[in-house]
């Protein structure tokens, strides 16, 4: 771990749960899903995992690991400005979903309505970013996290 610039520690790293199983996020995790509600219907964005990243080339929102005493909100934009790139207007957040298998850790996904799509691959966890209708998701080789978060993501989603 290292100092970053916002003075906090960096939560880069894996770390053994209390349910014994080793996940990324010494103090947890979060991502957003972005939503843009358009005439034919609401989009999603999501990312498709580079090779080098944790179950490379499937399909994810952006995000990663919170940095210590960070809120999920602010880690999981944060992780999407780095990933994906930055967040056009001000976003509204409409829901949010807990993911908590331990004691002592959870990955925390915001669903985060914004004005227009954005977004591409900027760094070397991204290999594409699209745009989808929640339909069209489930047909997607998802990351199994992701997977398992998506039915409680859409209704989220479908219901705002």
């Amino acid at each position: 771990m290292f100092e970053q610039q916002s003075g906090r520690l960096s939560g880069d790293g894996f770390v053994r749960c209390s349910d014994g199983h080793v996940r990324w996020g010494v103090y947890g995790a979060a991502g957003v899903v972005f939503v843009v509600r358009e005439d034919d219907g609401p989009k999603v964005m999501l990312q498709k995992r580079s090779q080098m990243a944790h179950e490379g080339g499937t399909w994810s929102c952006a995000g990663g690991a919170l940095d210590q005493g960070e809120m999920p909100l602010e880690g999981a934009l944060r992780e999407a400005s780095e990933e994906v790139g930055a967040v056009p207007g001000t976003p509204r957040v409409i829901g949010e979903y807990l993911f908590k298998p331990a004691v002592d850790w959870a990955y925390t996904t915001v669903v985060v309505e914004v004005d227009q799509r954005f977004g591409d691959s900027i760094n070397f966890e991204t290999d594409a970013v699209e745009w989808y209708a929640p339909d069209a998701v489930d047909a997607l080789a998802l990351h199994a996290g992701f997977a398992s978060a998506w039915p409680h993501l859409r209704a989220i989603v479908e219901s705002a």
